[in-house]
Order: C-alpha cells, then structure tokens, then sequence
C-alpha cells in the first residue's frame, strides 16, 4: 500500500515539474505589426430596378419581366458576362386607396424587380447606366467598387505586416544588446478591406448624361492585415 502511494506521489511530482517547465518561457519578445496595401478599384457594382404599375396583376407582372429580358439582353451585347448579371428580388403586390384594403379591391399592382451587374470596365460606366435607362430600368439603387484578386493583395498585406513585427523585433532587441531568433508564435488579430465610402445616388435619364465627363469616383480600397508575433531572444 505505502508503496503504491509513494508511486502516485512520484508520478504527480514528475507531472507537476513538466507542467512547470513548459510554463517557464525562454527570454522572448512579442510585437504587433500591421500591413496594408492601397488599391485602385478595378469593378464597379451597380445595383438597379424596374417597378411598374397596372390595374392587371398580369400585366405588370409580364411587363417587369419584359424588361428585365430587354437589360440583359443589352447587357450581353455590351460585353458583360452572363454570370455577372443576377437578379437579386422580385415582388408583386396590390396597392389601395388612402391604404384602406378592407373589403376592397386594389386600386393598381406594382411589379418591381431589383438586379446587379459587375462592371469591369469603369470608363464605360456612364455610358452603360444612360443604356440602361433607355432599356427599361427606371432607378439606380446603389454603386460599390471593389478589386479583383483581392486574396492576393491580402497575402501581400500579412506579408507586410509580419515584415513590419520583424523590424520592430529587431529594434527593441537591439536596444537592449540582445537579438531575435526563430519565431516562437504568430497570430493574425484582424484583417480587413474597406472601400473608401461611396454614397447611392439617383442618376439623371437625360440621354447626354456619358458626355458630361464621369459621375463616379471609385476613390482607393484599403487591404490591411494585423499580427501578433513572439520572437525568442538570443
């Protein structure tokens, strides 16, 4: 019995003097460091709708519809790929006098249908949106740039960030006569790519609008990246 104690004593005495070594940390720095990466947008996503209205449900229904087939038709002749149209919500539904639809019958229906497009082509943008109006869209609901290839310009963003940790490593280590060696443990606290704001705007019908010099300003897109990095000192 006392030596199946002894045993159990010397088994967690072992457990406890591991447990602690692996606590103690060899002499280390930790740093932060950031990164990022300024981009000029290279896309444009323009967000835009149909709504019309007529005492046939029917009728509006199929005329939104109409519409909808005549922009993606235009769209596709102005070299815009299929897979960068989409539909993004579609209604239907009646409309009364003064609200009241109590025992009623509606005064009208109203069909409405929202899509997006991606444009690649920036320069075109104002003439594209002045085609669209003449192909049946009667609102313009939105406009966000963003950059292709973004995972890319993320790496290149970590790249720069644990670049940044390392110099700042260095330059504590060598304030104090020491110098850093392998990387201990690294951790990305946050990364982000943030547009410069754009506001939604309602654009002008008039036909001449594309000559009058460009009506959106895509401004820069940030990519940044944050890391936390322990460096062992030497």
């Amino acid at each position: 019995m006392k030596k199946t104690y002894l045993i159990t004593l010397l088994l967690l005495f072992c457990g406890m003097m591991q447990l602690q070594a692996q606590q103690i940390m060899p002499p280390h720095i930790n740093v932060s460091g950031t990164g990022e990466v300024k981009l000029k947008p290279d896309e444009v996503v323009l967000s835009f709708g149909f709504e019309v209205r007529d005492k046939s449900l029917e009728k509006a229904r199929k005329q939104v519809d109409s519409q909808s087939s005549s922009v993606i038709s235009y769209l596709k002749k102005q070299g815009i790929d299929e897979r960068l149209i989409q539909t993004s919500y579609v209604s239907v539904y009646p409309m009364y006098q003064g609200g009241e639809f109590a025992n009623a019958a509606p005064e009208f229906y109203m069909a409405q249908k929202t899509m997006t497009v991606v444009v690649k082509q920036l320069n075109k943008y104002d003439e594209l949106v002045a085609g669209l109006y003449k192909a049946g869209v009667n609102r313009v609901d939105g406009v966000s740039f963003r950059v292709s290839e973004l995972e890319k310009h993320k790496a290149e963003a970590q790249k720069r960030a644990v670049n940044n940790a390392r110099q700042k490593a260095q330059a504590l280590a060598n304030e104090l006569g020491s110098k850093t060696g392998r990387v201990y443990a690294i951790n990305e606290t946050s990364g982000s790519n943030n547009p410069s704001p754009v506001y939604a705007k309602s654009l002008r019908m008039e036909a001449d609008m594309a000559g009058d010099g460009p009506s959106i300003a895509g401004g820069e897109v940030l990519v940044t990246s944050s890391v936390q990095v322990t460096f062992l000192l030497e």
